[in-house]
């Protein structure tokens, strides 16, 4: 049977008759349109490509029990909902990071392990200095103004994706920059 020249609504039908052919066929028609919708929503290839994995992973998995009419519009919102999901986590990540960091710093300086805080005041100033304007603006926003990355993205008239990435930078560059002031302890 040649499986090219279904239709999408037959594919699925035979899809829930466990047919592996027809599951391969939806794989090979959409997979790389699903690997560009992940690239859009994470910005790198290898999370694209393992999110394209997971959908198909589960698509396989759930054929019993999924309700799917459009295939292609299925897939689509199912990638990009994958997608959301693997951003909240890595921002939850990331955040978790910032608080372990910080909450650090001030152990540290409070069991005189480190510089005063005015030293490391001096040291954080420093260290925003070889971040781009853009970004230390926007680090301070969030974290000095406590402001969301929307509110940011709308005050600047940035992208929330461009702001997480200005943020990040900020954060590696500080941490590398204020490797003296951390303890081990």
């Amino acid at each position: 049977m040649k499986y090219q020249a279904l239709t999408d609504e037959q594919l699925v039908d035979f899809l829930k008759s466990d047919n592996q052919s027809a599951f391969e066929e939806i794989y090979h028609r959409y997979w790389y349109k699903l690997l560009g919708v992940a690239y859009h929503e994470t910005g790198t290839r290898e999370e694209a490509e393992e999110l394209v994995q997971d959908l198909f992973e589960k698509l396989w998995k759930r054929r019993h029990v999924s309700i799917i009419q459009h295939l292609s519009a299925y897939l689509v919102v199912s990638i990009k909902h994958l997608a959301t999901n693997y951003i909240k986590s890595q921002i939850t990540h990331r955040k978790f990071q910032e608080y372990l960091i910080f909450n650090e710093i001030r152990q540290s300086n409070a069991t005189d392990e480190t510089v005063q805080f005015s030293d490391l005041s001096k040291a954080v100033e420093e260290a925003m200095k070889k971040l781009p304007e853009k970004s230390v603006e926007i680090f301070k926003l969030s974290r000095f103004e406590n402001q969301s990355v929307k509110a940011i993205a709308q005050q600047l008239n940035l992208s929330e994706k461009a702001v997480e990435y200005h943020i990040t930078k900020s954060l590696k560059v500080l941490k590398e920059q204020l490797k003296a002031y951390h303890s081990d302890n």
